[in-house]
């Protein structure tokens, strides 16, 4: 006897999917998409003593994150709202954040959301029409 517990049989290689598979395998995908977002959130709130340019860094990180999902879930359902690709390019313009941790999270927002801006071909001249 080799020692297995358990009444199910797993196949050659020991290993089984569990029940709903297809939909259990987009379900974890979905939730390793967010992990970044997550992390950028974390960061976002372990700094503590806030002034004034950090609350504004910390607020408008929270919006471009908060316009990030919601391009997202657009995308899912077949498409983007141009209103919201011309939030997304807005809330690149803003002060620095004084806090160095804070100003590294907000960066990488922003990066997030000029590659999202540039994968759909946004250029200045359209956010200004």
């Amino acid at each position: 006897m080799s020692g297995r517990r358990g009444s199910g049989r797993a196949g050659a290689g020991g290993f089984a999917l569990p029940a709903g598979g297809a939909e259990a395998g987009a379900r974890t995908e979905a939730a390793a998409t967010a992990a970044p977002i997550g992390l950028a959130l974390l960061a976002l709130q372990e700094h503590g003593g806030e002034r004034r340019r950090d609350v504004a860094a910390r607020h408008r990180a929270g919006a471009l994150l908060a316009e990030l999902d919601g391009l997202q879930r657009e995308l899912l359902a077949g498409g983007a709202d141009l209103e919201r690709l011309r939030r997304l390019a807005a809330l690149q313009q803003g002060e620095a954040a004084e806090d160095p941790g804070l100003q590294e999270a907000l960066e990488a927002i922003q990066l997030r959301a000029r590659i999202e801006l540039a994968r759909r071909g946004w250029e200045e001249s359209v956010a200004d029409s």
